[in-house]
């Protein structure tokens, strides 16, 4: 397998764990081509300090369980508003939803190609939220 072909299977499997804590806005970046040192940013969204702590745990253990991979570094852990979880081929941001729109990571990745994540798409029963409609 590739280089990026092992990054876009961590990264779906980041993604999957992610998504299964109702991560939003879910967004997979391939850098391979503008950095050197890692090949593929997954952005996610989090509505509060809990959740983003919820979705880190989740990811670390399914990249630990799925690949044998732990984080090389984790950034922000304490701050709460913006996580970064470096495994080297990937890196994972997650971010409360203002932290997102300020630092706008995919703005200054805009010439960087996405990389489908390959996830279910969530109907409409099972969307963040859902339960408070009803």
């Amino acid at each position: 397998m590739s280089e990026i072909a092992d990054s876009t299977q961590l990264l779906r499997t980041a993604a999957r764990a992610a998504d299964e804590k109702l991560g939003t806005d879910l967004v997979a970046l391939d850098v391979s081509g503008t950095l050197y040192i890692t090949d593929a940013f997954l952005i996610v969204s989090a509505e509060n300090d809990r959740q983003i702590a919820s979705i880190i745990d989740a990811v670390e253990e399914a990249l630990q369980t799925t690949h044998e991979r732990t984080p090389l570094r984790r950034e922000g852990r304490g701050s709460g508003d913006w996580v970064l979880l470096d495994f080297g081929d990937i890196v994972v941001h997650v971010f409360s939803i203002e932290q997102r729109e300020y630092y706008a990571l995919e703005r200054l990745w805009k010439d960087c190609p996405t990389i489908d994540l390959e996830l279910p798409t969530r109907t409409e029963a099972t969307q963040p939220g859902a339960e408070d409609a009803q």
